[in-house]
């Protein structure tokens, strides 16, 4: 008996390979696992799929064409007539491998046996069960396309083959699991990308040796970036197929995993986390008001809560134009306290959002704003003040594009807090000064994580921060070493 991985040769003895699959695939065990016993042409024939995958017409097209076969057509090449002429479908291919045609079946194809012949015919019939494609909650826009990623990969390939119809747009295929055999798919434009970031994460890729991939695209990144303690998101997930088909013209590679919605983008920097598909739909002086508004709600999230605690517990630090700043009775509890567990609150209230059903949210939050917002305050555990300046790191903390970036600040929000509490405005010089050193350090795929302000690139920068109209953005990102950097000619007058 052959163990998963290791090639097992079809036999000539048409008995020997129907047992084969039928005690590996435990046809006799799964309800789901069909074998389907054939006699055309006066050849035996065993067909093997699984019900949940099958497409039915496609299988009684199939059964049809086989009807059809007389004695003399399989007499010369069997494989050969009926992977060419008879079988009528799209994707007919052949296997001279047991433990292949085994992945392939649990994958959703069709394996057909015939007797006498050393090679399975495989016929594309699967049909996986799939959602209609719907805008992502986490990147709406006013304007533009509504359609964004399912849990297909087929399907997710199509959508980004729509947005980007380069004849060198490769979509590689890759299995990763050693029980799982999850489906992967590497895509980049191959006459852009830089070769070496594709051979670097196909290496890292094929280097992973685990049963399954648990969490999908999650567990491919922690393999891929290793051990970290930092927070910060090393790679960018979007669910838009307008947002991906961007990347991959500036030289990105996308990581597609079968099962998700999401798609990986490699390698991104911080200020790809700030980046929206909103701010490009607009004109560019709209989408440079709209991205510096996002980065002033960062801003707002990382440094209010800290800052505001200084100088309310150190009236000396703000002068006497900041004299407003500050809580007239702080109340029994400590400023910190309420801080903290007004942090604690909000976070219980995100989590309870999440597993809420939508016919209740509603009823969660005004819950929530008569708990917190009033009976908590006429009760003397939060202050006016504390309720205001959570409210506004918060709302700064929704207004950042991407989830995982939110997350990350919301933990040195906490750590800034905490820091300035216990050590005063030196403390918190200090952390801020480790963070942006934290920053500076990592890297993603030998990108700086804050290209192009460290190192410095002030036409690059200058991009990053203003939203220029488009025909002046006639170059690729120069940290991408890319083989071809010119996106369009150079810049025209505009009208």
């Amino acid at each position: 008996m052959g163990k998963p991985g290791n090639q097992v040769p079809v036999s000539k003895n048409f008995k020997k390979n129907i047992e084969y699959l039928q005690k590996e695939l435990r046809v006799e065990d799964n309800f789901d696992v069909i074998h389907h016993k054939l006699v055309h042409g006066d050849r035996k024939m065993g067909m093997f799929f699984i019900d949940g995958f099958a497409n039915d017409l496609s299988l009684i097209e199939t059964l049809k064409s086989l009807n059809d076969l007389e004695i003399e057509d399989l007499k010369k090449d069997p494989i050969t007539t009926l992977s060419q002429s008879i079988i009528p479908h799209q994707e007919v291919e052949t296997s001279e491998d047991l433990e292949e045609v085994i992945g392939q079946v649990l994958a959703g194809q069709t394996a057909l046996i015939v007797e006498n012949c050393k090679e399975v015919i495989m016929v594309d019939t699967r049909e996986y069960p799939i959602r209609s494609p719907e805008e992502p909650d986490l990147e709406r826009v006013v304007r533009g396309p509504r359609d964004g990623f399912v849990e297909t990969i087929v399907f997710n390939a199509a959508l980004i083959r729509r947005h980007v119809r380069d004849r060198s747009l490769i979509m590689e295929y890759l299995q990763i699991g050693k029980r799982s055999k999850k489906d992967i798919s590497l895509a980049y434009i191959d006459s852009v990308v830089d070769s070496e970031l594709v051979d670097r994460i196909k290496k890292e890729l094929e280097y992973i040796d685990v049963d399954g991939l648990s969490m999908g695209e999650k567990t491919l990144e922690e393999y891929i970036f290793g051990k970290r303690l930092s927070p910060y998101p090393l790679v960018r997930y979007t669910e838009r197929g307008d947002t991906s088909g961007v990347h991959l013209l500036e030289g990105h590679v996308l990581i597609l995993v079968d099962g998700s919605p999401s798609v990986m983008i490699c390698p991104t920097t911080f200020w790809h986390h700030l980046q929206h598909a909103e701010e490009y739909r607009q004109a560019p002086i709209v989408g440079m008001f709209l991205r510096w508004v996002r980065f002033i709600a960062i801003f707002v999230t990382l440094f209010l809560l800290p800052a505001w605690y200084l100088i309310a517990t150190n009236p000396n630090l703000g002068g006497e134009y900041l004299d407003f700043i500050g809580a007239e009775d702080p109340g029994e509890i400590p400023i910190y306290l309420q801080f903290l567990i007004a942090e604690i609150g909000v976070e219980i209230l995100r989590m309870a959002a999440i597993h809420t059903p939508n016919a209740l949210a509603t009823a969660l939050g005004l819950v929530a704003a008569i708990l917190i917002g009033e009976i908590a305050i006429e009760a003397g555990l939060f202050t006016h003040e504390v309720v205001l300046y959570i409210a506004a790191a918060v709302i700064g903390n929704y207004a950042t594009p991407s989830y995982e970036l939110s997350l990350a600040n919301r933990i040195f929000r906490l750590i800034f807090l905490s820091v300035a509490a216990a050590f005063g405005l030196v403390g918190f010089v200090v952390a801020v000064t480790i963070w942006l050193l934290l920053l500076v350090k990592t890297k993603t795929l030998n990108v700086p994580y804050l290209w192009p302000l460290i190192p410095f690139n002030p036409r690059a920068l200058f991009l990053t921060l203003i939203r220029s109209p488009i025909p002046f953005n006639d170059k690729r990102p120069s940290i991408l070493n890319t083989k071809d950097d010119t996106r369009q000619p150079p810049k025209r007058k505009l009208l």
